[in-house]
């Protein structure tokens, strides 16, 4: 199991964003068109993922109430191209988000540039803990001061949260 920290707020505009991603050499990546698709669970999130054609079944716990986002994941790769009618066989969907990613990357960070539909324009950070959680939490804020973030109001919701919200 692999953990991240994270941090999600929204945003008008990009511009700012790319701006300051340019000025520290982060590295634009892809773009990733991404459908996940939510299933009940009791225990964390559970959802599968279409992107940009290939497939993974990916199940995560996260405290949303902790002063830090981190989360704790599983991700399992897909060689199928029909798991959305497989898996809606045996398990409850819930709902669906799709978006349009835009992925750039900083050390070990994930920033991603997301326009969610029916949402609205998110800026997430995923910084994945290689080496303890004070060493994350070290580079996360060094992303998070580079950004210039400090003003952004912080939302502790899953995209599914926010869809199911309405």
């Amino acid at each position: 199991m692999a953990t991240n920290l994270e941090l999600k707020i929204k945003v008008k505009d990009f511009k700012p964003i790319i701006s300051n991603l340019k000025k520290i050499k982060a590295i634009k990546v892809k773009v990733l068109n991404q459908k996940d698709i939510y299933y009940k669970n009791k225990n964390g999130l559970r959802k599968l993922r279409i992107e940009n054609g290939e497939e993974s079944f990916i199940q995560y716990v996260r405290d949303e109430k902790g002063k830090d986002r981190f989360s704790d994941y599983d991700v399992l790769r897909i060689s199928s191209q029909n798991s959305e009618e497989f898996f809606d066989k045996f398990l409850t969907k819930e709902v669906v988000v799709e978006k349009i990613r835009t992925l750039y990357m900083f050390d070990n960070t994930r920033i991603h540039l997301d326009e969610v539909k029916g949402l609205g324009k998110f800026l997430e950070l995923e910084t994945l803990v290689l080496n303890g959680k004070q060493d994350a939490k070290k580079r996360f804020s060094y992303i998070f001061e580079a950004l210039e973030l400090r003003e952004s109001k912080e939302i502790k919701k899953s995209y599914r949260d926010l869809k199911l919200k309405g």
